[in-house]
């Protein structure tokens, strides 16, 4: 069992930049691949970005290369999403996710194994 945390999420100006934290816990949690994904209201859930369990590769979305960064700290159990140059369309309600296999996070229509509850990202125009 994973149990996921989000936070850092607020409110920023487009332009601005924000960083979210995902404070993993549980047995070889660790050992987990993590994504981020994120859904806008009236709109379906959508992959950000994620990192393996090692840290050496990581994915990306389209919309987002370039603007945002994933990284993980095992020794502290906590995964971050940098996000630089926010824009408008960038607001949504972001989910960090859990899987053993890469694939069940960066897969088109893919469901990670374990959800953290979401923070919630506002972008000023």
């Amino acid at each position: 069992q994973v149990a996921l945390v989000e936070s850092g999420g607020g409110l920023v100006q487009a332009g601005g930049s924000l960083r979210l934290s995902c404070a993993a816990s549980g047995r070889a949690v660790s050992s987990y691949a993590i994504g981020w994904f994120r859904q806008a209201p009236g709109k379906e859930r959508e992959f950000v970005a994620a990192i393996n369990w090692s840290g050496d590769e990581t994915y990306y979305a389209d919309p987002v290369k370039g603007r945002f960064s994933v990284s993980r700290d095992n020794a502290e159990n906590t995964v971050y999403l940098q996000m630089n140059s926010l824009k408008p369309e960038d607001a949504a309600v972001y989910y960090c996710a859990a899987d053993r296999d890469d694939d069940n996070i960066i897969s088109v229509g893919a469901f990670p194994l374990y959800w953290g509850q979401g923070t919630q990202v506002t972008v000023s125009s």
